[in-house]
């Protein structure tokens, strides 16, 4: 995404469903819907003026036809975040749900926001492809967690001859990925040179650095509390009066489990971020806070050497 730098006088707000969008027009104040289908959005986004902002919400990947459609069409857009949209609908008293009041919530948040808002920008097909493959292993993964604890836990033997075939299939079927994953990035140029990056910082390994570079592109990019905040390790305040209570981190990106476990590998270090780990410790953090504190250094540190790489090339 790149920031907007251009005055808009038309706001446009897309409620996008897997067959339909809702579109609201600010200018005019018209409601209208279209299919979701590469002819009716090729049309129109052709009677769109130049000086137009599009607005939608991220939508599970039916949005993404849309947001090429208008790039290709020189239109800017901008897909926000749901969680932002849904709170700027509540400002106003608004308890009802429908795709109209959506739409319209949608244009006027352009409105109101234009100016700190960001351009979506065309993401790369191999970006795409490595962002799907990291999605899927990760469900997969977990599916797989859920069966072996389903398995080692007491039960009929019938049961338990059941789940080690489908356990030894979603093993298989997470080895493709990851297979598939290594091609991908090491036919990139940019994704092999910021894996081997990424695998430098103490306690990411292949799929730490696959999963960042499919889940958080802007790596890089950003300054560290951007990055910190992308990935939800802020810790935000929780003070009330004379009350302050414990900070804590939230949202974000789902690369949580993947810094994780970055995390306990570095705090296993004897040097580098394992005595930083230690050294929380012996400050009196307990370990879930200390490993946070570590995760946040993990992904301050891996997006500060490749800014570093990238400004030096």
């Amino acid at each position: 995404m790149t920031l907007l730098n251009t005055v808009f006088s038309h706001f446009i707000g897309c409620d996008v469903g897997k067959s339909e969008i809702v579109i609201h027009n600010s200018f005019d104040g018209s409601t209208t819907s279209l299919p979701n289908r590469a002819k009716s959005l090729r049309a129109f986004a052709a009677k769109l003026p130049a000086n137009c902002l599009v607005i939608c919400e991220a939508t599970g990947g039916y949005e993404t036809l849309l947001l090429d459609t208008l790039l290709n069409a020189d239109i800017a857009a901008h897909r926000a975040d749901a969680r932002k949209v849904k709170a700027f609908i509540r400002s106003f008293g608004i308890r009802g749900k429908t795709d109209a009041i959506d739409a319209r919530a949608l244009a006027q948040y352009g409105r109101e926001r234009a100016d700190k808002l960001r351009l979506w920008k065309a993401v790369e097909a191999a970006q795409r492809e490595l962002q799907g493959l990291v999605l899927l292993r990760d469900d997969l993964v977990k599916e797989r967690v859920a069966h072996k604890n389903r398995l080692n836990a007491p039960g009929p033997a019938s049961v338990k001859a059941m789940l080690r075939p489908v356990i030894e299939c979603l093993s298989k079927q997470i080895g493709k990925i990851e297979a598939q994953m290594k091609v991908l990035t090491l036919a990139n140029a940019k994704m092999a040179s910021d894996g081997k990056i990424l695998r430098g910082v103490q306690g990411v390994g292949p799929a730490v650095a696959n999963g960042l570079q499919g889940l958080v592109p802007e790596l890089g990019s950003l300054n560290r509390r951007e990055i910190a905040s992308l990935t939800g390790l802020a810790p935000f305040p929780n003070q009330s009066g004379s009350r302050e209570r414990r900070r804590k981190t939230r949202a974000g990106r789902p690369v949580k489990s993947l810094l994780f476990m970055a995390a306990l590998a570095a705090s296993r270090a004897k040097a580098g971020l394992g005595a930083f780990y230690r050294r929380l410790l012996a400050n009196g953090k307990t370990k879930m806070v200390a490993l946070v504190a570590l995760m946040r250094k993990i992904i301050v540190i891996a997006n500060a050497r490749l800014r570093d790489a990238r400004l030096n090339a």
